[in-house]
């Protein structure tokens, strides 16, 4: 039996060229449902967000569109249909995914395995950070912080000691619990991926949780064919846990400051636009077709803001050498970091 520690099992189970979780043919859609697939209502907003983006930076000669952990492209696809013809013209998508290009993408979009360097715009990362693969710990015995192996079906068994890196990443952000996702190489895959921006806004959204609500067990899980099932590194389904999104916000390229604002889905959509209101009854009676239509947009409009589902994610929104969007300003907790 071959042991190894989560963050090699989880890289070789998720991405493998040859059958890795994340390059089957299907896609994540064929075994888990996110917001973008939920409802175009969250395409929209995105899109809506992307033109805040643009006028707050003064509507450059070319935007860029970043979609982070792209999938099969269905939010690029969606942006770019419910995006204004003038900033349409001006736009620069990029879908970021190391699957091949599926079939039927927009001939304009580029599809690449790395984040551009040097582009001005909005990059969104949509469940991107929860697969960046990491390491576990445990406590053993003794009150000590071992890492934790894995075999292909999911055994585990104590390792090594941490080493001096991961165990200063512990002691700072996750002090207590008897197992820990150590989120080290997440902080490095945001910063470097918001380092990446000239000018611009950078969205991260996962469940998460912050130093008051450390889960003292861990949040590593896996999911088949729509059910939550046991993480099993063995590329048959996907491996994931929750962010620690206080970590994650810590600016750590450039030496720049940043405006931050963490918040949750729904009162993000809400602030922009997504709202899940009853169509008023008197439509029903003088255009029946058209209530059931605002009916039906109501209802995914509060399943992507429903606080005990998708609306209970949580969005880290950075402004990055540029104003905070006039959408987004009005959202509690916007505070400057700085490293």
């Amino acid at each position: 039996m071959t042991w190894m520690r989560w963050r090699p099992a989880m890289e070789h189970a998720l991405y493998r060229p040859d059958g890795g979780f994340y390059r089957r043919p299907e896609g994540p859609a064929g075994h888990f449902r996110t917001s973008v697939h939920a409802s175009p209502h969250y395409a929209r907003a995105v899109a809506r967000l992307l033109a805040e983006t643009d006028l707050a930076l003064g509507r450059p000669a070319e935007l860029a569109f970043v979609d982070l952990g792209a999938g099969r492209g269905e939010l690029t696809a969606g942006v770019l249909a419910a995006a204004a013809p003038e900033l349409a013209g001006r736009l620069r998508p990029y879908a970021v995914e190391l699957a091949d290009r599926p079939a039927g993408l927009p001939d304009g979009v580029v599809w690449t395995d790395r984040v551009p360097e040097g582009v001005t715009g909005l990059l969104f990362a949509n469940e991107w950070l929860d697969n960046v693969p990491l390491d576990v710990a445990e406590l053993d015995e003794d009150g000590v912080l071992r890492y934790v192996e894995v075999a292909a079906d999911g055994e585990e068994r104590p390792g090594a000691e941490l080493e001096p890196e991961d165990a200063a990443w512990a002691r700072r952000w996750w002090p207590q619990g008897e197992r820990i996702e150590l989120g080290r190489p997440r902080d490095e895959a945001w910063a470097a991926a918001v380092g990446a921006l000239e000018r611009g806004l950078a969205v991260a959204v996962d469940y998460a949780h912050t130093a008051e609500t450390r889960p003292w067990f861990g949040t590593l899980t896996g999911f088949r064919d729509g059910r939550e099932v046991a993480p099993v590194p063995d590329g048959g389904c996907d491996v994931t846990a929750h962010v620690a999104l206080d970590a994650v916000a810590v600016p750590s390229t450039g030496g720049r400051a940043v405006h931050s604002l963490w918040t949750t889905q729904r009162e993000a959509l809400r602030a922009l636009g997504v709202r899940g209101d009853r169509p008023p009854l008197a439509l029903a009676g003088s255009d029946p077709a058209g209530y059931l239509r605002a009916l039906s947009g109501a209802g995914e409009a509060a399943e992507l803001t429903d606080p005990a589902g998708l609306g209970g994610f949580q969005w880290l929104v950075q402004a990055v050498r540029m104003p905070v969007p006039e959408g987004l300003e009005g959202l509690p907790g916007w505070q400057t970091l700085s490293p």
